[in-house]
């Protein structure tokens, strides 16, 4: 019952914030580029920060495979030089978000699997021959396992599939995206905290504080936070190496503080275009070819949630189900491209790039696009190249750090669109999320104490297939997720409401919103050619 004097309104009661189909308050979206001179800043800012990637996949690898800092800086030219080929394709014909494509942790298992192959394990073979023979070896695995993703994508396969998705199981998927790579954020900054910690701090405070104490110019401490920080911590850290503070250290801390261990500036040449099967025609293997694609598949359901918050954080209106079949079937040929230049990689979204669009609230196509052509000429021009490469790996882990949580949220904000009072949805994402979380965590102190996964057989591409899996959050988290939103209690017509599908309905075929042609329609008059959409 009502109380006496007040005489308040119901517009005065509480009300719940509406959901918004696209995310407001974003400076530019995908077709509003920023004038040029700002747009080459942030285009290079996005470069800066896929470099993380670029630089510790090849790290980490070449060295098993026998190559030395020669073959390792020619490897991370030649990731570059892809990537930047990849993100082409994708904002030009593949779903037109501005999404980055660059190098996957998920292709690391099967490559390493690939290592350890008896067949390379000869003690008196050259380690630069072993280096080539390796590559070789994943060049084909590569090329077979793109396959998967092309005619999944083209085939419209998995366009099928993502129809079925809902808000609710979009949640789990795209917040593990983000959350499920914390290993790779502050563990990193850890490794020289003298150097990621200060870092962290400075980031913060230029992305989050400056702006909202400062009222003239605050767009630039925020959308250019990452360029400025990077600089302040990355001259600190130099003054820190030529004042021999780390000398006498342990060569562990050496390699990870020290602005000049990566080798990367003595052994990178001037000019070098990578080309294809610079390394040699690629061999193939049955095994190892389908582990790899087991890992590819994989790295598909991981993009599927990177396309989805990229759309969010680019304020664009969810994709039609055939646009991101079409992305799928390009990131395929992205592989493909991966498999005959010899990256000794896949690729997928780049999700720390993807957080970089919400930090700076531009999700301009064309900032993406000029980020590709840096990619481009930094991996042709080796030197200078290698210098940004050789960024402290402390003080890229402070930008994971900022970036992967941005889009763990960016998962969560889906939410808005369920009903959260209802025990199904409760459960599913409880869940799904936890044991996204649990599995994974099983699978990977496993293998970090008995140095390999609970699915260990003398086939190493069979264990491959089931370890490989079960250690992505993303992936756990998000087929769980889909399996339980498509199998509890479906009859219940409440239940459409609940999960949110019917803020989806309209996008379910391309034409069913008019936004959705002017955020994904392909150039040059392509919409013809392809039926799907």
């Amino acid at each position: 019952m009502a109380g006496g004097g007040g005489g308040g309104s119901k517009s005065d009661e509480p009300q719940p914030h509406p959901p918004k189909d696209q995310l407001p308050n974003v400076s530019y979206c995908i077709t509003s580029p920023p004038p040029w001179p700002e747009a080459m800043l942030l285009g290079f800012q996005h470069y800066l920060v896929m470099l993380g990637t670029a630089v510790i996949i090849p790290t980490a690898l070449v060295p098993q495979m026998g190559g030395g800092n020669e073959e390792k800086a020619l490897v991370i030219q030649t990731l570059l030089f892809v990537a930047g080929l990849n993100t082409l394709l994708q904002t030009f014909f593949g779903t037109r978000l501005p999404a980055v494509i660059g190098g996957s942790y998920t292709f690391v298992a099967p490559t390493i699997s690939i290592i350890l192959s008896s067949r390379f394990s000869d003690p008196d073979i050259d380690p630069i021959v072993r280096f080539r023979r390796i590559m070789r070896a994943t060049q084909g695995a590569l090329i077979v396992a793109s396959v998967l993703q092309i005619v999944l994508g083209f085939s419209g396969l998995w366009r099928n599939i993502t129809r079925f998705l809902s808000p609710l199981s979009a949640v789990p998927l795209v917040a593990l995206a983000g959350f499920g790579l914390y290993e790779f954020a502050f563990p990193l900054v850890a490794k020289c905290v003298e150097i990621g910690l200060p870092h962290l701090i400075i980031l913060l405070i230029f992305a989050q504080y400056i702006p909202h104490v400062l009222h003239s110019g605050k767009n630039i401490f925020d959308r250019f936070a990452v360029l400025i920080s990077v600089s302040i911590v990355w001259l600190y850290a130099f003054l820190l190496t030529v004042g021999k503070a780390y000398n006498h250290a342990a060569p562990k801390t050496q390699m990870t503080c020290r602005t000049d261990s990566s080798g990367l500036i003595e052994s990178a040449p001037w000019i070098r275009i990578p080309y294809p099967f610079q390394w040699g025609a690629p061999t193939f293997d049955a095994g190892e070819a389908f582990a790899m694609m087991i890992a590819s598949f994989v790295a598909l359901v991981e993009s599927t949630g990177g396309f989805i918050v990229v759309s969010r954080y680019a304020s664009a209106t969810h994709m039609p189900p055939s646009v991101l079949s079409r992305g799928v079937g390009w990131q395929g040929v992205g592989i493909l491209l991966s498999g005959l230049f010899g990256t000794a990689n896949g690729c997928s979204v780049s999700i720390e790039n993807a957080g970089l669009l919400a930090l700076t609230k531009v999700g301009s196509r064309r900032v993406v696009q000029i980020s590709a052509g840096f990619m481009i000429f930094f991996s042709v021009l080796g030197k200078f190249g290698a210098i940004f490469a050789s960024i402290p790996p402390s003080i890229v882990g402070a930008l994971y750090c900022l970036f992967f949580a941005y889009v763990g949220a960016g998962g969560l904000s889906y939410l808005q669109f369920c009903n959260l009072n209802s025990f199904r949805t409760k459960f599913i994402l409880g869940f799904s999320i936890f044991m996204g979380f649990s599995v994974p965590q099983y699978f990977n102190e496993y293998t970090a104490v008995k140095g390999f996964g609970p699915v260990h057989t003398t086939g190493r591409w069979f264990n491959d297939v089931i370890n490989v899996p079960f250690s992505s959050e993303a992936f756990v988290a998000g087929t769980l997720a889909f399996f339980l939103d498509l199998s509890l209690h479906r009859r219940d017509n409440s239940i459409r409401k609940d999960r949110g599908k019917h803020w989806w309905d309209r996008f379910r075929s391309f034409k069913g919103d008019t936004r959705s042609e002017e955020f994904y329609s392909l150039p040059f008059n392509l919409n013809k050619y392809f039926p799907s959409v």
